[in-house]
């Protein structure tokens, strides 16, 4: 098990094995924080009492070391890793009250020999990943599916709900994972087995829901250039703690407005360059690489940049199964890894802008949603399903050719390539039948191409865990931090940069930044169509708006010309209509008439289609691998 996530950790491992309990521990070690010896996991406590296993990083080990030496309740550290803090705190303090403390990234194996219980935990955010279930009689856990894999009682069987929440939102949201009776362990939860009674038991010791209802109770009382001032201190420690490490770091640099700000703060706590990574393309729509350059130009940094070839993404692409284990249908997967790639060539930790966007409102949905939302608020709610059919009668082509004979007069959001996709997005948003409905349908993709998919319902879609915010796009924000975030945008950093010995870390989500932001009002965050605007004005004390305001781009690939292209040979031999039918998971016919609508130019199908490829290379990868 170990050694199928080498590529986790590749510097180190260990066991601790307990053969009359029957209990085994492994760990495969990345070493950050004190690369000795002394940082060798399994580790055991000074008592005997724990022993762990834990993948992340505490990142204010050191501010609690210092609090349990002053109260007489440290041991005498051999080390200084994060981990011998983390075992004086659980002697000290306990289990729960010590993970409460924690501000880090973390996925942590806890045994308790006195009282025999397993406790795994997990970081707030879900910045790590935890798997457990059993394994015939065996209870098992790891950070990735792939060792979970190696059990000879491992079930292989596809969970047909969770495929359907996947093709509907291309990725698996936790706690499910593709398989059945294998869970993601959700953020901010503790979960405690007892291998006696083979009960589990789980305690949600911090949740976005909580954060968000304390942070409307109590609103932000400054004006917004005060909260960008609370937002940059709080920005300043967060990276400060996240540049502590015994190896080389960076960070990536996309030049959008979060991977600047995190640069920015970087470079003004370090006195030397920061080493700063940017992948660039051809394409102009997608590439990002001068505005990238510009700024670590502006900022002094050591800069690399990488454009990336046809060559790189067919490359990647055979890699992708085995990198995530399971279906995930997010395309920037390929560059988010050939920049890990990168910047593993010369660092082993890269820190990232990941979370401004669903912190402080920079996805476009938003800002649509706010105007959406206003103007369906004046309409009877009796007349949004005939409104929403008028407009999905005519096709989306349809749409392209009668918007072309008006293109001087539309708004920009018209004016991009196949407004007509975006029409009908809108009429199925207009012919939901609540707010949340509404963004469901933001988000979704397919929605019954799963042949017998059941009834699963992910947190993020189930009536008990509404939350009790009343703003339409902060429910829709909430909603993203919930799922969209974790499962989506962590699943796809992590996995890409582990798979070549990265740790990527992500101080935009220290919890107490995403405190901060649910006590801000919406204003401050959304705006006039403009996105982030506290972070905005922390950014703006150090580089020049001239160098940031452009339209947000997004770090995708060109998905479309080169499913058409390049990739049409792949594609087609993944969709074949009888290999597909034999399979028995999908309707056929409805992927092959989106696939031959993709290749005729009558529809943009290129997201949908990119996650039902990636399901059918990953079922593919499943039905020829060994265990």
């Amino acid at each position: 098990m170990c050694e199928a996530i080498a590529h986790r950790g590749p510097d180190d491992s260990g066991e601790w094995i307990d053969p009359e309990l029957g209990v085994a521990l492994g760990f495969r070690r990345l070493a950050i924080i004190d690369v000795s010896p002394a940082g060798h996991q399994p580790m055991v406590s000074a008592s005997g009492r724990y022993v762990v296993t834990f993948n992340g990083e505490i990142y204010n080990f050191e501010a609690l070391r210092k609090e349990l030496r002053e109260a007489g309740l440290a041991p005498l550290f051999r080390g200084h890793s994060d981990t011998e803090v983390m075992l004086a705190a659980f002697e000290a303090w306990g289990v729960e009250a010590s993970v409460r403390r924690f501000n880090g990234m973390f996925a942590i194996a806890l045994w308790d020999r006195k009282l025999r219980r397993l406790y795994l935990m997990r970081d707030r955010m879900g910045v790590k990943p935890l798997y457990y279930g059993f394994a015939g009689q065996t209870f098992l856990y790891g950070s990735e599916l792939k060792a979970l894999r190696r059990h000879p009682d491992f079930d292989r069987t596809i969970d047909r709900g969770a495929l359907g929440l996947y093709f509907r939102f291309l990725y698996v949201p936790a706690p499910y994972s593709i398989y059945e009776g294998i869970r993601k362990l959700m953020p901010g939860t503790i979960l405690t087995f007892d291998p006696a009674t083979r009960e589990m038991e789980t305690t949600t010791y911090w949740s976005v829901s909580d954060a968000a209802a304390r942070g409307m109770e109590h609103r932000f009382q400054g004006s917004e250039e005060d909260a960008s001032r609370a937002a940059e201190e709080l920005l300043r420690d967060a990276v400060r703690i996240r540049m502590i490490a015994d190896v080389p770091l960076g960070t990536f640099l996309s030049g959008g407005i979060d991977s600047s700000l995190i640069t920015a703060l970087m470079q003004a706590e370090s006195s030397t360059p920061v080493r700063t990574f940017t992948i660039g393309f051809t394409e102009t729509d997608y590439n990002e690489a001068p505005y990238a350059a510009a700024i670590a130009r502006h900022l002094g940094t050591d800069h690399t940049e990488l454009y990336m070839t046809p060559d790189d993404v067919v490359n990647v692409i055979p890699k992708l199964p085995a990198m995530y284990d399971e279906p995930f249908g997010d395309s920037s997967q390929i560059p988010t890894h050939l920049v890990a790639m990168l910047a593993r060539r010369h660092v082993t930790v890269s820190l990232s802008g990941d979370g401004g966007d669903e912190l402080f409102g920079g996805y476009t949905r938003y800002f649509i949603g706010q105007r959406l939302f206003r103007r369906l608020a004046a309409l009877p709610v009796w007349t949004r399903p005939a409104i929403g059919r008028a407009l999905a009668s005519l096709s989306p082509r349809g749409w392209d050719r009668l918007l072309a004979l008006g293109r001087p007069l539309l708004p920009s959001s018209l004016r991009q390539a196949n407004p007509g996709q975006r029409i009908h997005k809108v009429a199925r948003v207009i012919a939901a039948n609540d707010q949340d409905a509404m963004y469901f349908e933001l988000v979704s993709h397919w929605s019954n191409v799963v042949l017998r998919a059941g009834d699963a319902e992910a947190p993020v879609t189930s009536q008990a865990a509404r939350p009790r915010i009343t703003d339409p796009v902060e429910r829709m924000m909430y909603f993203d931090q919930i799922s969209y975030l974790p499962d989506d945008i962590l699943t796809k950093v992590d996995r890409a940069s582990m798979a070549v010995s990265l740790e990527s870390r992500e101080p935009l989500l220290d919890y107490r930044l995403v405190e901060l932001a649910w006590t801000l009002p919406l204003s401050m965050k959304v705006q006039n169509g403009q996105g982030k605007r506290v972070l905005r004005r922390v950014l703006d004390r150090y580089v020049p708006k001239a160098l940031i305001d452009r339209p947000k781009m997004g770090f995708g690939i060109p998905l479309e010309s080169l499913l058409r292209g390049r990739l049409r040979d792949w594609a087609e031999s993944l969709l074949d209509p009888c290999t597909m039918h034999a399979q028995g998971f999908l309707d056929t016919a409805m992927v092959q008439a989106r696939w031959k609508d993709h290749l005729d130019g009558k529809d943009q199908w290129k997201f949908h289609l990119w996650g039902v490829l990636m399901f059918q290379q990953w079922l593919q990868s499943e039905l020829t691998m060994d265990n």
